[in-house]
């Protein structure tokens, strides 16, 4: 489509648009028509410099040419192809690409088609793999206050955003939540805080009520990023994984947000030194390009499964586009674009130019908490007294308005750039961010 073409839709009711105030978008639409590098185009032929990585899934920018090639190539020779009882060569060769640069206890992938899928698909994972060994009693999932999970029934009920809960019913039976890990008393913080690693130990408390013959697993984000990223304490992921394993409680990483790359290191686990017993990923997993998620699980869970006759299915589940053809080329395209550009490790050379950037909007307006790891970061603002959320959602348009896209969520500013920005983009980022704050 050429730049100067405007994409004017005669009307825009018949998309009900996900997670959008849809009135006032449709009264002001901010449309994307194009994007490349570090930049989105704008409807109005604005180049818009990309804070969030899309929604925190183009680690490497947009339009790469060897992902676009290889979906491009794939579609023309294998369209798709069934993975029930049946396979193609490329689903497995990103298997095993995935496992190369997992945790090494990691050692096998179940695919989905997104972030939601592969909590569900975990989730699921856990309680048949406690039936399997004879602990079918183990039937409790144990998730985090403020945690994001996906929209799938699983991923909400385990989930503790509000919002996404309170319209849809009674959920999942058989759920509790640990403590959030955002203390006032990190207020300010730079890289991991230093309190809260005891907020771990609360979940002895929900061992004790419940029973550790009734929990199957407990999941977490190791850094919560829907929310307003929310940085795990130093010691609690390790104080986590010593509780679960001594009560034999699964302990399932969602890296969705975390995997290839935003931290400084492949995966958050790797990052933080505590693994999993299974990880979920997805968004970074095909650059944003094309749908696709993944579930990693330790070889010890694959194989609990795999007993019984040869000829039986081990696990009742899986998805019509599991292992999509043009999906897993993408995905391989994807991890070659990672490895050769240096992007799996490349934030942790860039965290202490992003975060010395970062904090020197402390002193703007209405800013009362700053947050960050490797490429991500959180400004929480103040709230408008009876109607939260408004200012950061008014920074926000500001911002499209001023040439940089940002995302909020209730009154916090979180920022995700694609791995690929260079420090003097983080500056201009910055430089119009604080701007935008000033004017606010």
């Amino acid at each position: 489509m050429p730049l100067d073409r405007k994409p004017a839709p005669n009307d825009l009711s018949a998309f009900w648009m996900p997670f959008t105030a849809n009135r006032q978008f449709k009264t002001a639409p901010r449309m994307l028509v194009a994007a490349q590098d570090m930049h989105y185009t704008a409807a109005d032929g604005r180049q818009v410099l990309d804070g969030t990585a899309g929604l925190w899934c183009c680690n490497a920018g947009h339009g790469r040419p060897r992902i676009t090639r290889a979906i491009s190539e794939m579609a023309g020779t294998l369209d798709y192809a069934p993975s029930f009882q049946m396979g193609h060569p490329t689903a497995f060769e990103l298997a095993n690409r995935l496992v190369e640069i997992a945790p090494p206890e990691m050692e096998h992938v179940f695919y989905t088609n997104s972030g939601s899928e592969a909590v569900d698909t975990a989730l699921k994972i856990a309680l048949a793999y406690h039936r399997a060994r004879g602990e079918g009693s183990r039937t409790r999932l144990i998730g985090r206050e403020r945690g994001y999970h996906g929209v799938g029934f699983g991923g909400i009920s385990v989930g503790g955003i509000v919002s996404n809960r309170r319209m849809f019913g009674t959920l999942l039976a058989g759920v509790d939540h640990l403590p959030h890990t955002h203390l006032p008393e990190n207020r300010m913080t730079r890289g991991q805080p230093q309190h809260g690693a005891e907020l771990a130990d609360d979940l002895e408390r929900i061992v004790a009520l419940h029973g550790a013959d009734t929990i199957a697993a407990v999941i977490v984000e190791p850094m919560a990023g829907s929310t307003g990223v929310l940085l795990p304490p130093k010691g609690y992921l390790e104080r986590l994984r010593e509780i679960t394993r001594k009560h034999g409680i699964l302990l399932i990483f969602d890296e969705v947000i975390t995997g290839f790359g935003r931290l400084g290191s492949p995966f958050a686990a790797q990052h933080f030194g505590v693994v999993p017993d299974i990880m979920t990923c997805a968004k970074g997993l095909t650059n944003g390009v094309i749908p696709m998620g993944a579930v990693l699980t330790s070889g010890a869970i694959h194989d609990a499964f795999m007993q019984g006759p040869e000829h039986v299915i081990e696990l009742f589940h899986g998805y019509t586009y599991s292992g999509n053809p043009i999906s897993s080329a993408a995905g391989i395209a994807t991890l070659e674009t990672y490895i050769e550009d240096g992007l799996l490790t490349r934030a942790a050379s860039l965290a202490g130019h992003w975060e010395k950037a970062l904090h020197a909007l402390a002193d703007h307006p209405h800013v009362i908490d700053i947050r960050n790891m490797g490429l991500i970061g959180a400004i929480e603002l103040a709230p408008i007294e009876g109607a939260p959320g408004k200012r950061a959602f008014d920074a926000f348009v500001r911002a499209f308005e001023a040439g940089i896209l940002i995302r909020v969520t209730g009154d916090i500013i979180a920022l995700s750039p694609p791995l690929t920005i260079s420090e003097a983009q983080i500056d201009e980022l910055m430089d119009t961010l604080g701007q935008v704050l000033k004017a606010g």
